[in-house]
């Protein structure tokens, strides 16, 4: 745990304030400025499409009387892709980007739940929730 606050609040800032000081000597202060608020604001409008999208997913699935379990997860990951496309920063902003990407949450989706269901449960215990 110590490792991954370390990393979230000492390596990442410095890799993208590397990131910027690289990209504004390419193009230019302004230019990187206008970028990184381009990133945000665009950012933002794809994160409440994609979780306008999701909520109506998640009623589907109540509608049909299924669990959203899919669904909330994909919450989850547009959740944390508003928070880090509103973080300044071009690696923050390329993996909020990447979360956006239904594809994207396709794959990770099941290292996330695999990961959350061993934190859960017991050693040993099984739930079935196909």
């Amino acid at each position: 745990m110590f490792g991954i606050l370390v990393l979230a609040f000492i390596v990442l800032p410095l890799l993208e304030l590397a990131v910027i000081i690289r990209v504004g000597s390419e193009i230019g202060v302004l230019n990187t400025l206008a970028l990184l608020i381009a990133f945000s604001v665009v950012g933002v409008w794809l994160v409440k499409l994609a979780g306008l999208a999701i909520i109506r997913r998640i009623e589907a699935s109540l509608a049909a009387g299924r669990m959203p379990s899919d669904e909330l997860v994909d919450g989850g990951f547009v959740l944390a892709s508003g928070v880090l496309l509103v973080a300044p920063g071009f690696i923050t902003d390329a993996v909020g980007l990447a979360l956006l990407l239904p594809p994207v949450r396709v794959l990770v989706r099941p290292l996330v739940t695999r990961r959350v269901r061993r934190r859960m449960l017991p050693p040993g215990r099984v739930i079935d929730v196909g």
